[in-house]
């Protein structure tokens, strides 16, 4: 065995045992010096269930929306998504105005879509000079402030109690040590929130939202809260009250909480909203679908028999067909097809039926390298060459058109990928990418593997009846 053969075949086992270790079903994933990775499947919407939507902007056709803000949506929307725990979401920009959202597995697509798509204005309003019944009566209602919002138009309502009311619940502003703030008017926006965690109150045993101040924001709060101490400081949300706390104590330190009756999921939606700040541009729903997970494990169950029926088909054919060589062939997949999945859960890329095309697709280009060099190798046996130099010149000479056509499907599959990306059209995103590393993989095998195991094997074998052993 030559130096080259030996290296490569070191290699190779390196990469298979590595690729082994990635598809274990229970893989433990990477966690030491630091790195924290799970390793996992992540399967898309067809296949698991979920939710599908596309979300575009609320504002008139004539308005012009920068490509910047339409950036600036899309991130904060997937940071709305995974923040919402669907860390296998799909978030991208459909053309100039909508995006496309993904939610594999979603049980809750109205929560869910609801508090990506809302704007997230928050207002500490001034509420000084209203009672607690009043206030209390404002929750849930529309007001208008001094701060306008260019983009929306916000309605006012102003609401209108009875002295006979009873008011079960007054919410309470505090700070971590104390409290804070008039009416309609804008003390300060959410831009001045540097953190926002739920929290559960000791005491009370209430769940609550915390909060932290950037040093610009501490300092207008500390000047509002210092001289409105028992005045109430609404807490409103894109013009509508969702708090009306009192303010106990001047709050000076820059942490503060928003209390009231909250469930834990109303919590962590509304922490999530104003977290992951304002959206440039208001959007809306204006299409979504949903897709039961019975009908998307249908699709997989479905997928992985045609899969598999069709791996063993074409081994049998290149076994039959091609004789010893074919075995090698199939050897040479069988690895392929080890080493292109575990590249597909390690980065990960998310599994689709389109995915699952382009892997199927790709493993015939595994074929095409396989087949081109194993009838090169034939062609020079006709022709009377020995099996070392029909080895060598089969390979040499099928060599460019591997090459050239793996080259145009990766190029293929760049385009497809841009196109996907521009848009949002992310079964096309999810075809070009599985077939991308597939075809790359395929390239690596036939170099690599089915090149190697031909010199090996059959020049140390020396098969004399090439009729039996390679069918011709």
């Amino acid at each position: 065995m030559t130096t080259r053969n030996q290296r490569v075949l070191i290699l190779v086992f390196f990469i298979v045992a590595i690729s082994i270790w990635i598809v274990l079903p229970n893989n433990p994933g990477i966690h030491i010096l630091g790195i924290e990775k799970d390793i996992k499947i992540r399967l898309g919407l067809d296949l698991v269930g979920g939710v599908e939507a596309l979300l575009e902007a609320d504002l008139p056709p004539t308005t012009a929306i920068s490509a910047e803000d339409m950036d600036t949506a899309v991130k904060i929307v997937e940071n709305r998504v995974n923040g919402l725990g669907l860390n296998e979401a799909v978030v991208q920009k459909a053309g100039e105005r909508r995006i496309v959202v993904e939610l594999p597995g979603e049980t809750d697509p109205e929560q869910a879509l609801q508090t990506i798509k809302t704007t997230g204005l928050l207002e500490f309003v001034d509420f000084s000079g209203i009672d607690n019944n009043t206030a209390m009566a404002m929750l849930n209602t529309k007001i208008q402030t001094d701060y306008e919002q260019s983009l929306q138009a916000q309605e006012t309502v102003v609401p209108t109690v009875t002295p006979s009311e009873t008011i079960t619940n007054t919410d309470v502003l505090t700070s971590s040590a104390g409290t804070s703030s008039q009416i309609f008017h804008t003390v300060m926006t959410g831009k001045y929130l540097k953190s926002v965690q739920v929290s559960t109150d000791p005491q009370t045993n209430q769940i609550e939202i915390s909060f932290e101040l950037t040093t610009e924001g501490a300092k207008i709060f500390a000047d509002h809260t210092s001289t409105h101490v028992g005045e109430i400081l609404a807490i409103v949300l894109d013009k509508e009250v969702i708090s009306t706390p009192t303010i106990e104590t001047a709050i000076t330190e820059g942490n503060g909480r928003i209390t009231g009756n909250y469930t834990l999921a109303e919590a962590n939606a509304l922490a999530v909203q104003l977290r992951y700040g304002s959206l440039p541009i208001p959007l809306k729903v204006i299409e979504s679908k949903t897709v039961g997970p019975t009908l998307g494990q249908d699709s997989l169950s479905k997928s992985m028999r045609a899969g598999i029926i069709g791996f063993v088909i074409v081994m049998l054919f290149m076994a039959i067909f091609y004789r010893g060589p074919g075995l090698i062939a199939d050897l040479a997949i069988i690895v392929y097809a080890l080493i292109a999945f575990a590249l597909y859960k390690f980065i990960p890329i998310t599994m689709t039926l389109p995915g699952i095309a382009g892997f199927l697709l790709s493993t015939g280009s595994a074929l095409d390298a396989n087949i081109l060099i194993f009838e090169r190798l034939k062609e020079e046996l006709r022709n009377g060459k020995r099996l070392d130099i029909a080895i060598s010149l089969g390979w040499t000479r099928a060599w460019p058109s591997i090459r050239d056509s793996n080259i145009a499907t990766l190029i293929t599959s760049a385009i497809l990928f841009w196109f996907g990306s521009q848009f949002g059209a992310t079964i096309v995103k999810g075809f070009s990418l599985t077939l991308a590393f597939g075809v790359a993989v395929s390239l690596f095998t036939a170099w690599a593997l089915s090149r190697t195991l031909l010199d090996v094997i059959l020049n140390h074998f020396k098969p004399t009846n090439y009729s039996k052993w390679f069918g011709i």
